[in-house]
């Protein structure tokens, strides 16, 4: 089965289509890029498989699950990485982790062991608010390690990072697929990316161009 199936799906905004038709599967526990430029319609590929938004037409499921019937089921088993961190600004990165543990019922026993396998352990007891982008980037990472997904949905992952975030980013990617984890992920970054990656799709204009 599939970890992530599309089928000519579809997403407007006013008249304008982000998506037009779009189909493809991704394999259970491989890496797939999705590339292309500004607006060609990859992260609005990222939210409809992460039930933020609905689509217009056509159908995806995750792990399984329909994306617009069972959003709930899909949700349970999907980590999304996206450009807003949707971090807690007044607490700490420990904290953070802290209050993601307890909302998925999850221990917090492994959380410093997340927080030194994203070299945040020496600021584990800063407020995020003191942060630089990248940190917060990485405090990020951390919390979708933390989640155990199934599959992850990843939004731009070098963003705000510098070349020692990258090869950390390298590494939590690798980490997930030996995990079993199917990897979907939308980047610039094509040359680097594509060392990771089992696929690679190029949208253009909401199609897929190769």
């Amino acid at each position: 089965m599939a970890a992530i199936d599309v089928q000519r799906l579809a997403r407007r905004y006013g008249r304008r289509w982000a998506l037009a038709g779009v189909s493809f599967q991704v394999p259970e526990a491989s890496v797939m890029m999705v590339n292309g430029h500004n607006g060609a319609g990859k992260s609005t590929l990222l939210r409809i498989l992460g039930t933020a938004i609905l689509p217009d037409g056509g159908s995806a499921s995750v792990a399984g699950f329909d994306v617009v019937k069972q959003r709930q089921d899909v949700r349970k088993l999907t980590a999304i990485l996206s450009h807003q961190n949707y971090l807690y600004e007044s607490l700490t990165a420990r904290e953070n982790l802290q209050v993601v543990a307890d909302h998925l019922g999850k221990s917090r026993g492994g959380i410093d062991a997340l927080l030194a396998q994203v070299a945040l352990d020496a600021r584990a007891n800063d407020l995020v608010s003191t942060f630089s982008a990248g940190m917060r980037k990485r405090l990020s990472f951390a919390r979708v390690l933390l989640q155990e997904p199934r599959v992850v949905l990843l939004d731009e992952p070098y963003g705000a990072l510098d070349p020692p975030g990258f090869d950390l980013i390298d590494a939590v990617i690798r980490d997930l697929k030996s995990r079993g984890t199917t990897i979907l992920m939308a980047t610039h970054q094509v040359e680097r990316a594509a060392r990771l990656c089992d696929a690679v799709i190029t949208l253009e204009g909401g199609r897929i161009a190769a």
